[in-house]
């Protein structure tokens, strides 16, 4: 199916340049990055922006890093680079487990993990992961740059807090100093490419405590607090 919607599209070279070129166009304006979902809601007339701001070109987004204690995955960040990463598979396995559970491989090399968040469904795969993680979404604008709780991100189906001249820049993950293990268990109505029905991530710590997050089971992702509250101390 061809895109019939007429749009600019601009090709931003640095990081100042995508944000003015958000500050200009505001809620008529599109972030380019995977293009996953952007793409089909082009093609679908779901979308019909002004301009659509492309940024695979700017320099730094792609980057997988450990600063200190917290894992920095740049906007550009794709499932199979989680998935190739040693120190994703070392330091945050549920992230690894995760990103090798969504969709196909072809998928998977352009579907950034920033985008899937952006997206905001309620089968977003990475959302209840990040969300036992206590990660932070690094949002930047002409106006400065804040961090936002993953727990605090999602507002509703497909709907995030997210301003329209913000972009996410990066996402972090704190290393936890307490032992872990966990699983990410996704239920789909076949083997393959399939959107969750339902997805749990459970990370439980040396101490005895949990956290514990859904995807797909409700109008977002979220943490299950009450279900915290019962396993903790057990």
């Amino acid at each position: 199916m061809p895109i019939t919607t007429e749009f600019d599209y601009v090709k931003a070279k640095t990081l100042d340049e995508a944000l003015r070129l958000l500050a200009l166009y505001r809620e008529t304006g599109k972030v380019l990055a995977g293009g996953t979902d952007l793409v089909v809601h082009l093609k679908e007339n779901i979308a019909r922006p002004e301009a659509v701001v492309d940024i695979k070109g700017v320099p730094g987004l792609d980057a997988i890093t450990l600063d200190g204690y917290v894992l920095k995955l740049g906007a550009l960040v794709t499932f199979s680079q989680l998935i190739e990463s040693a120190l994703v598979k070392s330091k945050f396995p549920l992230l690894w487990e995760m990103a090798r559970t969504v969709a196909s491989a072809g998928v998977r090399n352009r579907a950034t993990v920033a985008g899937n968040i952006c997206s905001a469904v309620p089968s977003a795969d990475s959302a209840a992961v990040l969300q036992v993680y206590d990660a932070y979404v690094v949002v930047q604008s002409l106006r400065g740059k804040k961090k936002i709780s993953v727990n605090d991100w999602f507002t509703g189906p497909k709907k995030t807090v997210l301003a329209s001249d913000e972009m996410v820049v990066e996402i972090e993950l704190p290393l936890f100093k307490t032992a872990s293990g966990g699983c990410y268990a996704k239920l789909s109505r076949y083997e393959g490419e399939d959107l969750a029905q339902g997805g749990l991530a459970v990370l439980a710590f040396a101490d005895n405590t949990y956290k514990v997050a859904f995807c797909a089971l409700g109008p977002k992702p979220a943490r299950a607090l009450k279900t915290e509250e019962l396993l903790n101390g057990k």
